[in-house]
């Protein structure tokens, strides 16, 4: 009998993609079948971990008491419809069916993973094996795209799934660890605080509390930024030839000055005098044509260029032109190719140039700007492949496009200009500087006629060192320093890449490639975009254009939540390298895992004994409660009650409460009364006349009710009168 093979996609249109590959045409109900191979397919995740609940019922119901919960061991389930989590997802319930009745086929030998090539992947097949507890031998297609020619060549070269521990061991790290942090925190964080008045959720998660920190960064430095003006001179000359061209002032290398009226001394001494060429350089530089996508690249450019999209959508778009064989792998964080792809280059290069306006000005090159594996994470960057579209949406046009266009760019002529500099020295005892101007002329368009990238060219006249020009004009002009503007997520992106390190902007920066290759950043190229559309989702941050800003609850989360280093850039960043070094097997999954449970039950503690946050909590009175006053320590309702005047924020940890028959009052021979209250809340303190104290004298003094500085029970204090 011959012995067949189960390969298990990611979903049904690879499924679709290395059937037609392997020329296995039968379709079944929830896989194909041929000769050689069963072909069947998951929808991403078919399993969940189990909810806190299904460890023990008693998690059903949240309370504080309860925290931090640990499983002993994490254990997979069916998952459920996600809009319905009380019921099971039938069509995964369905499909696992389906997996399970062929993996146990008495014709079938051993089973394929065949689940995209990264950690998130690795675990989507690895735990339906856990589940199932599948024993027969398990082996893994590796590829980076699904053309016919790659699925053939991988399938010709499995490797055994074994190999691939380091994988699911750091893909595990991750889903344990998010649920660990997320449950726990989530969980304690929405039971202590009330920051909105209606029962709100508040969602902690260590990619999602970093992300929003950097975005309340950047509008605290736009709130906190102090306006300044400085002033430049700017002057008009003309030549021999009556050429009229512009320049700046400068002294000590610069053009901005602080004092106007120096500049206006400058300015009117100079009136209507010469100038003498006294320096003229001309410079010839290159321009590289920019680095290939990766998926945060890919992202930044789509959505900064096109209104409307969001780096959600162009991964979604990005994945669907990826399992329709039109691009490699998306979720990428290399922007180079690695150096055994070149044959491969080389042959979708010829299949996409033809008939292309510029074909004959493109030509194969194998340089460390396009080919160079050192700089290679798991996956090369971003580049079609040689099955050219027939047919695409709008959407995936335009995300096609940019990719193919940023791939033919690396084989066009590097672009060419010439930079001309000229100094003019006006001979003025009141005029110490000079005057520069600066031209630009482009010589070699090169790969900008890809994207008809117009340069803008400035052109100076033709003049020589020693030539006499004449000022014609000149003019002192304010300029107001303007603040930075607030994060969009192609900016939000780059920062999440290089865990905040800013590199300004030089796409060729080795050490931006290095930090991203060490995996030292926030979340991953698969993650980001969803990161950033949950912060939009649960109420953190703000879309507004492209603009991305904190709303009041994002504020308060980070002014207020009590565990800083969720905020800490550096401290998710070594999260997420030590999650790359388990890939790299120089961590252990067991070690990363004990870090983690040490930091939730410290971070679960630390939130439950936070006082600091009770000012930002918002609680509603009780319905019919009789309101004196706002209290002092965390600005919520002071209600009456029948024994006690008392917060309404005292679940949160609000002590403040004056008991009626208070014995400190009493011993003055006085008592708590309503007016009593309402005058100490409104005024800080409140007056008593004829005390008595207990010599049997009579006094005067006002009463405060303050918390004590070594145990922070309130107390009452006198001053006299």
């Amino acid at each position: 009998m011959n012995k067949l093979k189960v390969v298990i996609a990611e979903k049904p249109s690879v499924a679709k993609n290395i059937a037609d590959a392997l020329n296995v045409k039968t379709r079944k109900d929830g896989y194909f079948e041929g000769k050689d191979y069963i072909i069947t397919w998951a929808f991403g995740h078919l399993l969940q971990l189990y909810d806190a609940k299904d460890y023990d019922e008693n998690m059903k119901s949240w309370r504080m008491e309860k925290f931090p919960f640990i499983p002993q061991n994490f254990m997979y389930k069916i998952k459920h419809d996600s809009s319905n989590r009380n019921i099971i997802d039938s069509g995964a319930k369905k499909q696992i069916s389906i997996i399970k009745s062929l993996i146990e086929r008495d014709d079938v030998d051993c089973i394929i993973s065949a689940t995209d090539f990264d950690r998130e992947g690795q675990v989507i097949a690895d735990e339906i094996f856990i589940f199932l507890e599948v024993k027969k031998p398990t082996y893994r297609l590796l590829l980076n795209e699904w053309t016919a020619d790659e699925v053939k060549k991988g399938m010709a070269s499995l490797k055994p799934n074994s190999e691939m521990k380091s994988l699911q061991d750091a893909g595990i790290s991750r889903q344990w660890t998010d649920w660990v942090i997320g449950i726990n925190l989530t969980s304690v964080a929405t039971l202590k605080y009330k920051f909105t008045e209606e029962d709100k959720i508040l969602n902690v998660g260590r990619v999602l509390l970093p992300t929003l920190k950097i975005i309340y960064d950047r509008d605290k430095e736009i709130e906190n930024f102090n306006a300044t003006t400085y002033y430049k001179l700017s002057g008009t000359f003309k030549t021999e030839k009556n050429e009229e061209f512009d320049a700046l002032y400068y002294e000590n290398n610069t053009e901005k000055f602080d004092d106007k009226d120096y500049l206006k001394k400058v300015s009117e001494a100079i009136k209507l005098t010469k100038g003498e060429i006294v320096n003229k350089e001309i410079e010839k530089k290159r321009e590289y044509a920019p680095y290939l996508f990766n998926l945060s690249n890919l992202q930044g450019y789509i959505t900064s260029k096109y209104k409307g999209w969001t780096s959600d959508k162009v991964l979604k778009v990005a994945q669907s032109l990826y399992e329709k064989k039109h691009i490699t792998y998306p979720r990428t964080a290399s922007i180079v190719l690695d150096e055994s792809l070149e044959d491969k280059t080389r042959k979708v290069l010829e299949t996409l140039k033809k008939g292309l306006p510029y074909e004959n000005m493109i030509k194969f090159k194998t340089n460390k700007r396009i080919f160079d594996s050192s700089k290679v994470e798991s996956h090369s960057a971003i580049t079609p492949t040689y099955v050219k579209p027939s047919s695409l949406s709008r959407d995936e046009e335009i995300v096609y496009t940019a990719i193919k266009n940023r791939f033919i760019m690396q084989f066009m002529p590097i672009a060419e200009f010439e930079e001309t500099k000229i100094t003019i020295k006006v001979n003025n005892i009141a005029s110490p500087g000079v005057f520069m101007a600066k031209g630009r002329v482009q010589i070699v368009e090169g790969w900008r006629v890809v994207e008809k990238i117009e340069s803008k060219d400035t052109i100076l006249p033709l003049v020589e060192l020693r030539d006499i020009v004449e000022l014609v004009a000149n003019k002192v002009n304010s300029v107001t320093r303007k603040p930075p503007k607030h994060h969009t997520e192609k900016t939000l992106l780059r920062l999440m890449e290089t865990c905040g390190k800013s590199f300004n902007n030089k796409e060729d920066s080795d050490e931006m490639m290095n930090s991203i290759l060490s995996g030292f950043s926030i979340g991953t190229p698969a993650t980001r975009a969803d990161t950033i559309k949950r912060l939009k989702d649960i109420g953190y941050v703000n879309a507004k254009g492209k603009s991305l800003t904190c709303t009041e609850l994002g504020r308060t989360m980070v002014e207020s939540f009590p565990v800083k280093d969720l905020f800490n850039l550096d401290y998710t960043g070594k999260l997420e390298k030590t999650l790359s070094d388990i890939e790299k097997q120089k961590f252990t999954k067991s070690d990363f895992m004990k870090l983690i449970y040490d930091f939730t039950n410290n971070a679960v503690n630390l939130i439950k004994n936070d006082k600091a946050s009770l000012s930002k909590m918002k609680v509603k009175a009780p319905e019919n409660a009789e309101v004196v006053g706002i209290c002092p320590i965390c600005r919520n309702a002071i209600v009456e009650n029948e024994k006690s005047f008392g917060c309404v924020n005292w679940k949160n940890g609000c002590n403040y409460t004056i008991w009626k028959n208070d014995k400190y009052i009493e011993s003055f021979g006085k008592h708590v009364s309503r007016q009593m209250v309402e005058l100490l809340l409104k005024n800080g303190k409140v007056g008593f006349r004829n005390l008595k104290s207990r010599k049997g004298n009579t006094f005067s003094a006002y009463f405060k009710y303050v918390p004590d500085e070594k145990t922070g029970k309130l107390k009452w204090e006198l001053e006299f009168i």
